[in-house]
């Protein structure tokens, strides 16, 4: 009714033409209202009438409608049936589709309450690793204030000894006579000794190292696990030690280290890493030379420091805490040249080791008659002992202390092995 073409129709719906069914009644050509439509254009897949076979639809295929019937009818059954079984199939998404909006619903609110549980129990557990921490703060504070007190009372009570014998001697010294000097002399010079000897520490007795971490993990509470601890310990650079096997040696171009033990002021271990270790090797003739060391936190107390020097020579080598040297630092460092492999051969002697031959050579210097120029096993000049034919050095796991053998004892030697 909104357009043009069709606003003049009658329009009724179609439950309401049930009745009025046109069954069975002839259709006529809308080209050609005077012909039925009983002949059916195969090429344009429409029904026609016999002018317009004459006319627009000359030359194409055609037939009685009651003859094409059967086959279209097939082919729109077939159809049919493929639009059924995807209704079917969407009809059946759409079923899943509101069982999973169900079920996602369903879990949401099962979640939801997983994550309630959750929340509630970690802070519970929070809360009750909170009061432990403020009860062990509490305690630590407790137990310095009575080491406080105790060393407080203990010093009055020195002090006021003190005061009492000073009081006593200076009216002695003013007031007394000669005579009542003389006689109390003795008992009032042991109880000032006695005073003076009395040990006590100049400083308190604790300190105000209270910290809390709150990146430490602290173990398990109510089954979750929680961080935040309170540390009590402070590193005293003056008690931190070095360990390692030969610190004060190393070798060119060799990775070597030692280990720093970082302790508290009452000399235990720290237990925990996370201090500000710096280490500096530098070169005490060549001012440009320097080697970057490696510092390692294992988190335990202890720091392991590694580093290769490249140029050999004397270090200072400054390891420090918090800004304050440890102990035993700085120290010296001596560095070698690179380790000097041997080039000649362990051996007893070269008359064995070169099979016989006169020229063959040792540097151990030892000789033997015949004219021959090496070393034999009970001749002048032999070690006693095997030896290195490049340097003489009896250690068989030595450094190399001569040059490149000769090229006589290199050929001596290939004759060896070949033999």
């Amino acid at each position: 009714r909104r357009q043009k073409k069709t606003a003049s129709h009658a329009v009724t719906e179609l439950e309401n033409t049930k009745d009025c069914s046109q069954a069975g009644k002839p259709l006529f050509c809308p080209s050609h209202p005077t012909e039925e439509l009983r002949l059916f254009c195969e090429q344009c897949d429409q029904p026609v009438c016999r002018d317009c076979v004459v006319d627009r639809h000359r030359q194409h295929p055609y037939d009685f409608t009651g003859n094409v019937i059967h086959r279209h009818g097939d082919a729109l059954r077939e159809l049919l049936k493929s639009t059924q079984q995807h209704m079917g199939t969407l009809e059946d998404v759409l079923g899943q589709i509101d069982d999973m909006g169900s079920a996602v619903h369903s879990r949401a609110e099962a979640v939801a309450t997983e994550i309630h549980l959750f929340a509630s129990g970690y802070v519970k557990a929070i809360e009750e690793h909170r009061d432990r921490l403020l009860k062990q703060l509490e305690d630590l504070k407790v137990q310095k204030e009575n080491l406080l007190h105790l060393q407080k009372a203990q010093l009055q009570q020195l002090l006021l000894d003190m005061r009492t014998g000073v009081e006593f001697t200076e009216r002695l010294l003013t007031s007394g006579s000669d005579l009542e000097i003389l006689i109390t002399k003795g008992v009032v010079a042991s109880r000032l000794a006695k005073l003076n000897s009395v040990a006590y520490n100049t400083h308190p007795s604790v300190d105000d190292g209270i910290h809390f971490s709150p990146q430490e993990r602290a173990g398990q509470c109510c089954g979750y696990e929680v961080f935040g601890a309170i540390l009590n310990k402070v590193v005293d650079p003056a008690r931190c030690t070095l360990h390692g096997e030969d610190f004060h040696r190393a070798r060119q171009n060799q990775l070597t280290g030692f280990t720093l033990l970082c302790n508290d002021t009452t000399g235990e271990r720290m237990g925990r890493g996370g201090e500000a270790v710096r280490v500096t090797i530098t070169h005490k003739d060549k001012r440009d030379c320097a080697v970057k060391p490696t510092v390692c936190d294992n988190g335990d107390g202890t720091y392991h420091i590694s580093y290769s020097p490249e140029e050999p020579g004397l270090y200072a080598v400054c390891v420090c805490v918090k800004g304050q040297h440890v102990q035993g630092s700085p120290f010296t460092l001596m560095v070698k040249n690179k380790f000097r492999e041997h080039q000649g051969m362990f051996h007893c002697c070269t008359f064995c080791s070169s099979g016989g031959q006169k020229a063959a050579r040792c540097a151990c210097g030892g000789t033997m008659p015949g004219g021959y120029q090496g070393c034999g096993h009970g001749h002048k000049g032999h070690p006693g002992c095997p030896h290195w034919s490049c340097c003489g050095q009896v250690k068989e796991s030595s450094e190399c202390l001569g040059g490149p053998p000769s090229d006589t004892l290199q050929r001596s030697l290939l004759r060896t092995v070949v033999l």
